[in-house]
């Protein structure tokens, strides 16, 4: 079995037996303290707002359709019938395209670059949850999606994120409720060095243009009652202009 389908499988089931109601997932936050916090330091570094789009490892579309709110042509994709599935319900009204993608494929990559054109992409917590041989061809495949014009921005649990995780998991009551069905599947997240991210973006073809430091904020609890926040890496990269 592939890495690839490895990993395909551990997302059909973790999303096949996700519950429907936002926030019902450990990454699932309010847009409000997610994407729209995410945008506020992408959209200064945009050259063209108006190109598409395309949440990648878009989930369950919570994100997805908040970006649609805000962009003329939003596409949500992810390697997950099940995650495309929930956020196809989650958009009765449509407001935003899905598509099942496999992001390190680079035939698949290529086609949907060549349907939309350029576009700007939106990925959050997703290198961190592949497995190392597919980190730099998923950066590849960003590369191929921002094309010239594009940018992409990246959101990533920081090196630091990893023990605190570790010990929520193994808290004498065992992990939090909606943290144990992430680990149940398998997809519980890898090591990647803090400056691992910026040179998979460099061996990809893009230029860093930003970078910082925030918290990512869960909807699972801690047992003090506060919302769980990890500490997180942002860049923003695109080709040299």
């Amino acid at each position: 079995m592939s890495v690839t389908s490895r990993y395909r499988e551990a997302w059909e089931g973790f999303w096949g037996e996700a519950p429907e109601e936002q926030g019902a997932v450990f990454w699932d936050a309010e847009p409000a303290l997610t994407a729209g916090v995410h945008l506020s330091l992408f959209e200064p570094y945009l050259v063209d707002p108006g190109l598409p789009m395309v949440d990648l490892g878009c989930g369950n579309g919570t994100q997805t359709r908040f970006l649609a709110s805000r962009f003329r042509h939003v596409v949500g994709a992810d390697i997950s019938a099940a995650a495309l599935d929930h956020a196809r319900r989650a958009d009765p009204a449509g407001q935003a395209g899905y598509r099942q993608l496999d992001a390190v494929e680079k035939a698949e990559i290529q086609a949907l670059h060549t349907e939309l054109g350029d576009a700007n992409v939106y990925m959050r917590g997703v290198l961190h949850q592949c497995e190392p041989d597919d980190r730099q061809p998923l950066a590849d495949g960003l590369a191929t999606l921002v094309g010239e014009r594009g940018r992409v921005l990246l959101v990533e649990l920081s090196e630091t994120a990893r023990p605190l995780l570790l010990g929520l998991a193994r808290g004498t009551e065992g992990p939090p409720s909606k943290l144990a069905p992430v680990l149940k599947h398998g997809i519980a997240p890898g090591e990647v060095a803090d400056e691992a991210v910026p040179e998979y973006l460099h061996a990809a073809g893009l230029t860093l243009l930003a970078r910082g430091e925030l918290s990512l904020l869960t909807t699972e609890q801690a047992p003090d009652g506060s919302r769980v926040e990890l500490p997180s890496k942002w860049v923003v990269a695109g080709r040299a202009v």
